[in-house]
Parts: C-alpha cells; sequence; structure tokens
C-alpha cells in the first residue's frame, strides 16, 4: 500500500504540472475568455497533492502510535503472565 500511496502522491502532483502548462498555454495562445476557467483543474490536482501528502504523514504517526501501543501492551501482558505463575 505504500508503494501505491507514493504512485498517486506524484501522480497528482504530475497531473497538477501538466494541466497547468497546457492550461498556461492555450490561454496565451487562444485565450484567456475560453481557457480560463480550467485552471480550476490544476487547482484541484495541487489540493489533491497536499490532501494525499497531508494524509500520508498522518497515517505514519498513527501507525507509529499503534506498534508503541502494541509494544507496551505486549510487555505488560507478558510481565502479568509471568508474575501470575
Amino acid at each position: 500500500m505504500q508503494t501505491y500511496n507514493k504512485i498517486m502522491l506524484y501522480f497528482w502532483l504530475f497531473a497538477g504540472i501538466i494541466s497547468f502548462l497546457i492550461v498556461t498555454y492555450n490561454c496565451v495562445t487562444i485565450g484567456i475568455d475560453k481557457w480560463g476557467s480550467y485552471y480550476v483543474s490544476s487547482v484541484i490536482a495541487f489540493l489533491m497533492f497536499f490532501f494525499k501528502r497531508w494524509m500520508m504523514k498522518r497515517m505514519e504517526k498513527h501507525n507509529e502510535y499503534l506498534s508503541s501501543i502494541n509494544e507496551s501492551g505486549t510487555h505488560s501482558k507478558n510481565s502479568q503472565s509471568n508474575t501470575s505463575n
């Protein structure tokens, strides 16, 4: 899942950059009145990139938290079972 998330992260960045360049080129050559509204697609792609990156960092912190709880919970269970014997 980690590989998929990284691929999608860079996909959104690439989509944002490419769409921004295409829309800018078309605004210059054809006219901003026809192509200006397409900047919304670039903004959405960049927002998806930043949201995906934020969620990946949040998930990493959550996984670290869960692993620390599992480690401390495992040690306390082992110590309780050793004292009861």
